[in-house]
């Protein structure tokens, strides 16, 4: 393996001192420099995309489409992963819990492919779209409500907002009771931050869940999967509901985030819908930034490279939605971006993925008119992983507004965004914010309390 340099130590197109590490401090604050630098070496280059581990990493916006839409050549399987199999993957690497082989329907190919995201596909069709704006209202009424009231009329949107909404709506969607809901939350949030034996909470929660959903099943998307025409096992079901965990928050929370952020900016084009915020995210600021691992089946020739079977070459849908031969045709392009993917592993809930991103975007300038950056959008701070195109922080300033009363209330009389959406009308059964009680049991158990009037 050669040894790893940061851009400063490479002249561009240099491979010989070494790869580029997309990873580190150096990589969060400046990843559109990264980006640069790759392209000068051809349309993939390869990278670190963690310590010891090596990938080749395609920045084309045409190259990523040829990968992405020839599943025949290039298998999703990381079985085939050729480091991995000869022990030159660290077993604590971080890179292993993202790209590592599990048994659902994206490292799947071929027939086996075809049955789980079916059975994915068919699950999420039944979600009723009126029902999960609600949801997604009603989750943020409550973050909102949580920071909204504080008399310091401050608030980091990516830690009180953008990280636990999504958690809260699919905690829902799952059907969790609330301490298992609980536990999925520790579990999903551990996994992305790192945390020791997060794997492990979430795999019990998610195995007690299907248990409880065997003895009384529901109208959820867990019970959906579990009496799918496709009869998965318990196991089969276990592992789609993580990827649907891991698909829909942390790149929902990137999403949230930079679309808010952008929004409040003073680059922002003033009147301008959220829903065009959220586009120009997608654009700019793909939130799963570097993934889609593929393994060529055969050697292949890419611009003078041979790619070697079994090799894993990921996907930058950040420098490709990014890649300077489209810039004279994004307006044409609309909505041709790379952000969900393509090809027969596009992301199946773009759609309630955007919808939510609209929604919770919309909520927040809806309940708290007056809020503003603290820090310049050029000056937020992101993560400094290879995986997803998150804010470290989103400060921001507003004047304190007294918790929601009931739907129609004072608090769902604010002047909308200009271009703003109609808001879809609250649960009738959600209490005052003020009674929600302090995080004792858990957000979800609070969150569950709060609907309850607790």
């Amino acid at each position: 393996m050669q040894q790893s340099n940061t851009p400063r130590d490479i002249p561009p197109g240099c491979p010989a001192h070494g790869n580029i590490e997309l990873f580190g401090n150096e990589f969060g604050s400046d990843p559109e420099r990264h980006y640069d630098l790759l392209r000068s070496m051809g349309p993939s280059a390869p990278v670190d995309i963690a310590p010891g581990v090596q990938v080749e990493l395609v920045t084309g916006y045409d190259e990523a489409l040829y990968f992405l839409q020839n599943p025949a050549w290039f298998v999703r399987d990381a079985r085939r992963w050729n480091a991995l199999n000869e022990g030159r993957v660290p077993e604590d690497s971080p890179a292993l819990p993202m790209m590592g082989y599990r048994p659902n329907a994206l490292f799947s190919d071929g027939a086996a492919h075809a049955r789980l995201r079916r059975a994915v596909t068919d699950s999420l069709a039944t979600i009723d779209e009126l029902q999960f704006v609600r949801q997604t209202q009603q989750s943020a009424d409550y973050l909102i409500g949580r920071f909204g009231a504080q008399p310091r009329g401050q608030a980091d949107l990516m830690a009180d907002y953008a990280q636990p909404l999504p958690l809260l709506v699919f905690s829902d969607l799952f059907g969790c009771p609330p301490e298992i809901g609980d536990r999925v939350i520790v579990g999903i949030s551990g996994i992305f931050d790192g945390t020791a034996g997060a794997d492990e909470v979430l795999a019990g929660a998610l195995t007690e869940l299907i248990a409880l959903k065997h003895r009384q099943p529901g109208d959820d998307l867990t019970t959906r999967l579990m009496q799918h025409s496709a009869e998965l096992s318990d196991e089969e079901v276990l592992h789609q509901l993580v990827t649907l965990l891991s698909g829909g928050t942390a790149p929902l929370t990137a999403a949230i985030g930079t679309s808010a952020a952008l929004y409040l900016s003073e680059e922002w084009r003033s009147g301008l819908p959220v829903e065009d915020a959220v586009v120009q995210t997608l654009w700019d600021y793909a939130p799963i930034a570097n993934y889609a691992g593929h393994y060529p089946t055969h050697d292949v020739e890419l611009a003078g490279r041979t790619l070697r079977a079994g090799d894993p070459i990921l996907i930058s849908f950040a420098a490709a939605n990014t890649d300077p031969k489209l810039k004279r045709h994004r307006e044409q392009l609309s909505k041709a971006h790379l952000a969900f993917g393509a090809g027969p592993h596009a992301c199946p809930a773009k759609d309630p993925a955007f919808q939510m991103t609209v929604t919770a975007v919309e909520a927040l300038l809806n309940r708290l008119p007056d809020v503003e950056l603290r820090v310049p959008f050029p000056e937020l701070p992101w993560v400094p992983a290879p995986w997803s195109r998150s804010l470290v922080t989103l400060p921001v300033r507003f004047t304190p507004r007294p918790a929601p009363t009931a739907a129609g209330g004072p608090a769902h009389t604010e002047t909308r965004p200009s271009g703003a959406a109609p808001r879809t009308g609250a649960s009738p059964h959600r209490p005052a914010a003020s009674a929600a009680p302090q995080r004792k049991s858990g957000l979800f158990s609070s969150f569950v309390a709060w609907i309850k009037g607790e």
